[in-house]
């Protein structure tokens, strides 16, 4: 059969395959939009002009093969029978926008129902699906850390004593594991909770105490609670390091150096002292040591370990360098603007503002809205000065702090999910292997529940189930 004749068939009709998508339809119904690319099908006259709008020709079966993507053909055929566009919320609207363009269809042809939605999504996609994407990125860092979880567990099995070791490492390297691993833990803050205290309370005068030489010293009962804690600290940070999974990365984990920096002022402490008494000419060092005692508040750190919202705002903090960065820039933008115009109007008049550095202080005081009230402006322009500068600082801290208060709840949310999964596990059996996930598999069975809500939402609707129609 000639190829002339393959395009006017008998009854006016063409076969066409869409990726395994097998329809035969009628020529006078795509004569209605000859722009389009099966329109232009039909007044082929030769091969080679078929082949340059398909990607192959059946010469014995009179069929048009397109290696297109048979799930959004569907929307092309219910084009045709009603001559309107419709897309779901669903469908990617990059691809929808690429399949349109590849069969020829244009934008115009959109009804009036999905019209503005489709425009609104192209023009906005990254706001629309701004929740999704956040939440995925989280999932799946989220399945990264269960993985490192397991994997750490697993490595017991090809140790000594493999089986108790990981039962001392689960029962201290996560609170709330079991009893033991609770009573741990609230053991571990009380410690801490009381070391802080004693730490405030010896810098008042109520609980100062002098040596023979009038020279202040700690009081003993601060001093013995300070060497419990430092003891229990220790021994803690030490177990840990000796039933760790991998004693090369111990130290590479956030929580073990806040332990290791929080004992060690304590121990440089000492050493300073021992040095600066057997030797009078390194007297100087006591004041080194002096600066490392007061590194002793870095250990309130530790309530990290023991509290979701302390590493959800450390995870946060880490992930929002973007965010914080845009915050610094727009107060020192505010506070420059503000500062110079606030010593522009008040430096005749006014002592306090009378060179622009002493402004930066106050216009990062009132931008911040601190307003300390230790310098102030006495014009009325420079009070509407400061008026304008509060009201900018407001607007600038806000719209920063909103995105980095999203991702604190996402990540929340994480590491509760994190902390209820490794609480449920069981190592009593030991572990085979660490859990896998087939990808092809996931995306796969996303791909299997799309459509299937496609389909239902096909049956919702009178325009969507004329769409449906068009399959048959």
């Amino acid at each position: 059969m000639s190829v002339q004749s393959a395009c006017a068939p008998e009854e006016g009709a063409i076969r066409i395959n869409v990726g395994g998508f097998r329809r035969r339809l009628l020529s006078k119904r795509l004569s209605r939009f000859p722009e389009t690319r099966l329109a232009r099908l039909l007044r082929c006259r030769s091969k080679e002009s078929i082949l340059e709008l398909c990607d192959d020709y059946d010469d014995s079966e009179n069929e048009f093969y397109f290696d297109r993507n048979p799930a959004l053909f569907p929307y092309v055929l219910h084009f045709y029978n009603t001559g309107r566009l419709h897309v779901m919320d669903e469908l990617c609207i990059f691809s929808f926008s690429q399949e349109i363009e590849y069969w020829g269809i244009d934008e115009l042809f959109l009804d009036s129902c999905c019209s503005g939605s489709y425009h609104c999504r192209m023009m906005e996609p990254e706001e629309t699906d701004w929740d999704d994407k956040s939440e995925e990125r989280s999932t799946t860092s989220s399945f990264d850390e269960i993985l490192e979880f397991y994997n750490d567990a697993g490595k017991f099995d090809k140790q000594l004593l493999g089986s108790v070791r990981r039962r001392i490492w689960l029962m201290l390297d996560n609170p709330g594991y079991s009893i033991p691993s609770r009573l741990i833990s609230i053991f571990s803050i009380l410690v801490l909770l009381v070391s802080i205290a004693t730490m405030c309370m010896n810098s008042m005068s109520e609980f100062t105490q002098l040596d023979a030489d009038g020279k202040p010293r700690e009081d003993p009962r601060f001093e013995v609670v300070e060497h419990f804690g430092i003891g229990w600290f220790t021994f803690e940070l030490l177990s840990r390091f000796a039933v760790a999974p991998d004693l090369l990365h111990f130290f590479k984990h956030p929580l073990n150096l806040i332990d290791l920096v929080s004992i060690l002022p304590f121990y440089l402490t000492l050493v300073i002292n021992l040095v600066a008494e057997s030797s009078p000419a390194l007297a100087n060092l006591g004041r080194v040591a002096q600066v490392l005692r007061l590194m002793r508040v870095f250990r309130i750190l530790k309530l990290a370990r023991h509290s979701t919202g302390l590493r959800s705002l450390g995870a946060t903090l880490k992930n929002s360098y973007k965010e914080i960065g845009l915050l610094l820039l727009y107060l020192a933008v505010g506070v420059s603007f503000f500062s110079v115009m606030a010593y522009t109007v008040e430096k005749e008049d006014n002592e306090g503002l009378n060179t622009i550095p002493a402004c930066w202080w106050w216009a990062t005081v009132s931008m911040t809205t601190v307003g300390y009230g230790d310098v102030v402006p006495g014009s009325v322009v420079g009070k509407l000065t400061a008026s304008a500068c509060i009201l900018a600082g407001i607007l600038v801290v806000v719209l920063p702090i909103t995105l980095i208060f999203n991702k604190f709840s996402l990540f929340y949310k994480r590491q509760k999910q994190l902390e209820t999964v490794m609480r449920s596990c069981n190592f009593d059996g030991g572990i085979k292997e660490a859990p896998s996930v087939n990808l092809r598999n996931y995306y796969a069975h996303k791909v299997k529940t799309l459509m299937a809500s496609l389909s239902n939402m096909s049956r919702s609707s009178p325009s969507d189930h004329s769409l449906n129609m068009s399959l048959h």
